[in-house]
């Protein structure tokens, strides 16, 4: 069995409000299966590993393949939990500890 590359996106969310972890990962999953279906955002195996609510940044964690189609997805988003907001990817990274490294 071949083992599954991951990668790692710092995000930074640009909104006035910020927003629970499950306001923000609903998000996120809906902007996926609204571009990529459910067969495509099951493939993303999307997860969110860490998120600072008063800094507004978030890590979450994609296989290797699917980074270009969450990358897309998270440029449709246009509000969280109601409340306008958009999502920048400040980064992508291999590993957890780089990408806190490099971007946060």
């Amino acid at each position: 069995m071949k083992r599954v590359k991951r990668r790692y996106l710092a995000l930074q969310l640009d909104s006035d409000e910020a927003p629970s972890q499950k306001e923000l990962m609903d998000t996120i999953w809906n902007a996926v299966v609204k571009l990529y279906g459910e067969v495509g955002a099951s493939q993303t195996n999307l997860s969110l590993i860490a998120y600072d609510a008063e800094k507004k940044l978030a890590v979450i964690r994609t296989t290797h393949v699917t980074v270009n189609l969450v990358r897309a997805s998270l440029a449709s988003v246009t509000s969280v939990a109601g409340k306008l907001a958009a999502l920048h990817v400040l980064g992508i990274s291999g590993t957890i500890k780089a990408l806190r490294k490099k971007f946060l």
